[in-house]
């Protein structure tokens, strides 16, 4: 399996575990100039936009480590063209999490970072 197919069935495996949390999955792979969001869903009343990350090991750290301050501000570029580009209301409160796959299991960390 190469790597954009692994990382597509870790967000899938991602999307189905965030459904049994009560999530509402409305896209995969929102892509722009900016960057890629990986998963973007509903919780409540939230827009949740939400990076996944998938190890095979902890060797190299743990998969949510990968999620730094250069990504973190790519993701944030996306959201805000994704915002503008469906002409969500600007009351409509946003958060990002991120989903951790790895040999221990599934991880959610909401409110990831900042807006």
């Amino acid at each position: 399996m190469n790597n954009r197919q692994e990382g597509t069935s870790y967000e899938r495996e991602a999307g189905a575990l965030l459904e049994q949390e009560g999530y509402e999955v409305l896209q995969y792979n929102f892509r722009c100039r900016q960057a890629e969001i990986d998963i973007v869903a509903r919780e409540g009343q939230y827009l949740v936009f939400i990076e996944v990350k998938g190890r095979r090991s902890r060797r190299n750290g743990m998969p949510e480590e990968a999620v730094g301050r250069r990504k973190q501000e790519r993701i944030r570029r996306a959201a805000l063209y994704y915002l503008a580009r469906f002409r969500v209301p600007e009351s409509t409160p946003v958060r990002f999490d991120v989903a951790a796959v790895d040999e221990e299991g599934f991880r959610l960390i909401r409110n990831a970072f900042l807006f």
